[in-house]
C-alpha cells in the first residue's frame, strides 16, 4: 500500500498485535494487514516462534521485554497486569502510521507526536470488562493468582480508558463490537467485518451429507463448549472439537464416547473438516466470529447463540439458525431441526463472499486514505 503523507513519500508503517501464539481469527486478520504493509515489522508482546503462518513468520516481528520471561508461551495469560507497561514500553517512534489490531493491551501503544494511530478493535480487553470471572474467576487460577489479578483489575480497566485517547480512529469487527467501544471508551467508529479467505475456503465437489458435526474453537471458557459436549451427550451423533487452549483437560474429562478432541489441524485438514461435516456449531457470545464464515464458504450451514457479533453474519433460516437459549437443550432442538431443514449450498457461500479478504483489504485502504488525509 503506498499511500503518502504531505511529505510526499509514502508513510512509514508499524503494525501492532497483542501476542502471537497461534493463527486464530484475530492472526487472520493480522495476515491481510501484513499484506497491505509489506514493509511493515510487527510488534507484539509475545511471539512463539513457529504458532503463526509462514508468511508472518517470515516478518520482521519485535517484542516486549515478557518475552524473556521464563514459561512465558504457557503462561502469559497469568501476567496480565504487565501488559501495560510491556506495551508502553515498545518503541514505536519513527513511524508515520501505526496500526494496532487489538483485543486485549495493543491499542495502548505510545506514539510520537504526529504519528497517526488507526487501530482494528476486535474487541475492548474482555479479561478485565465483561468475562473477567471466565478467565480469572474461582477455580481458573491459584489463589494467590487470582488475588492478584482481581487486585489489579481496577487499574487496568481505568488503564483500558485513560489510553482510548491514543488512537485516531477506531475500527470494530462488528456492530456488537462497536457498542462496546462506544459504551467503555465513548468513540464512535467504522464497522469492518473481518476477511473469510474465499479463495482458499470453497466446497467440496459433491454436496454429500456431513459425516460428523464440527466445532471450530480455541478452548477458552468464554466460549462454553461444556454446553455443547452435553448437548451431544447419548444422542449417537459425531461432534468433532478442533483446537487447543486453557480448558482441553477439563473439557476432555466431561466428554461423552460422541465427542472428538481433532487438536489444532492445518489450513487444508481445516477445510477438509468444514466439508465433511453437517453443521458447524458457536453457541459462545462472540465478537464476530471468522469461522461461520470460512464454514459458509464450504458450502456448510452455522448454529450461532443469538446474542453478540456471530448472528451479524449467520442469516437465521437461510445460512443457518440463531439460538434464543445458551442451554444444551436449545442447542439439541436447533441439531435435530437439521433433518427437516434445507441450505442452498449457493446462498451459503454468496453470505461468506460478502466479506471475501479482498473486500475487508480495500474497506481497510479507503479508511487508511481517509484518516492520513485528516491529520
Amino acid at each position: 500500500m503506498r499511500e503518502h503523507g504531505r511529505s510526499g513519500r509514502p508513510p512509514k508503517v508499524a503494525l501492532v498485535h497483542d501476542w502471537l501464539t497461534g493463527m486464530r481469527g484475530g492472526e487472520k486478520v493480522l495476515l491481510s494487514l501484513a499484506r497491505l504493509f509489506p514493509e511493515a515489522p510487527i510488534y507484539a508482546l509475545v511471539h512463539v516462534k513457529g504458532s503463526l503462518c509462514p508468511e508472518l513468520e517470515a516478518r520482521q516481528i519485535r517484542t516486549s521485554f515478557l518475552q524473556a520471561v521464563p514459561g512465558i508461551a504457557r503462561h502469559y495469560r497469568r501476567l496480565l497486569p504487565l501488559f501495560p507497561a510491556a506495551v508502553g514500553r515498545l518503541d514505536l517512534r519513527g513511524y508515520d502510521l501505526v496500526v494496532s489490531s487489538s483485543h486485549c493491551v495493543a491499542k495502548g501503544v505510545r506514539t510520537r507526536p504526529g504519528t497517526v494511530h488507526l487501530c482494528y478493535c476486535h474487541t475492548p480487553m474482555r479479561y478485565v470488562w465483561d468475562r473477567f470471572d471466565d478467565y480469572f474467576g474461582p477455580g481458573r487460577l491459584g489463589s494467590r493468582a487470582s488475588a492478584a489479578i482481581a487486585l489489579a483489575s481496577a487499574g487496568l480497566r481505568a488503564w483500558d480508558v485513560a489510553t482510548a485517547p491514543r488512537v485516531h480512529r477506531f475500527i470494530a469487527n462488528s456492530r456488537f463490537v462497536a457498542g462496546r467501544i462506544r459504551r467503555y471508551y465513548g468513540r464512535a467508529c467504522a464497522v469492518v467485518p473481518p476477511p473469510v479467505d474465499a479463495a482458499f475456503f470453497t466446497p467440496a465437489p459433491s454436496d454429500a451429507p456431513g459425516s460428523h458435526d464440527l466445532v471450530v474453537s480455541a478452548l477458552v471458557p468464554y466460549k462454553r463448549l461444556e454446553l455443547v459436549i452435553e448437548a451431544y451427550r447419548g444422542r449417537g451423533r459425531h461432534l468433532k472439537i478442533v483446537g487447543t487452549g486453557p480448558e482441553q483437560e477439563r473439557l476432555k474429562a466431561i466428554a461423552p464416547a460422541e465427542v472428538e478432541f481433532a487438536g489444532s489441524l492445518g489450513d487444508e485438514a481445516l477445510r477438509a473438516a468444514y466439508r465433511d461435516c453437517r453443521v458447524v456449531v458457536m453457541i459462545g457470545i462472540e465478537d464476530f466470529g471468522i469461522v461461520p464464515l470460512e464454514a459458509m464458504a464450504c458450502g456448510r450451514p452455522v448454529i450461532v447463540y443469538g446474542h453478540g457479533g456471530g448472528p451479524e453474519s449467520v442469516v437465521h433460516g437461510q445460512t443457518g439458525l440463531h439460538l434464543a437459549e445458551m442451554t444444551p437443550s436449545a442447542i439439541r432442538d436447533a441439531v435435530d431441526s437439521l433433518s427437516c431443514l434445507r441450505f442452498n449450498r449457493n446462498d451459503l457461500r454468496a453470505r461468506a463472499m460478502a466479506y471475501d479478504r479482498p473486500v475487508f483489504e480495500q474497506r481497510i485502504r479507503d479508511l487508511v486514505a481517509q484518516v492520513l488525509g485528516e491529520w
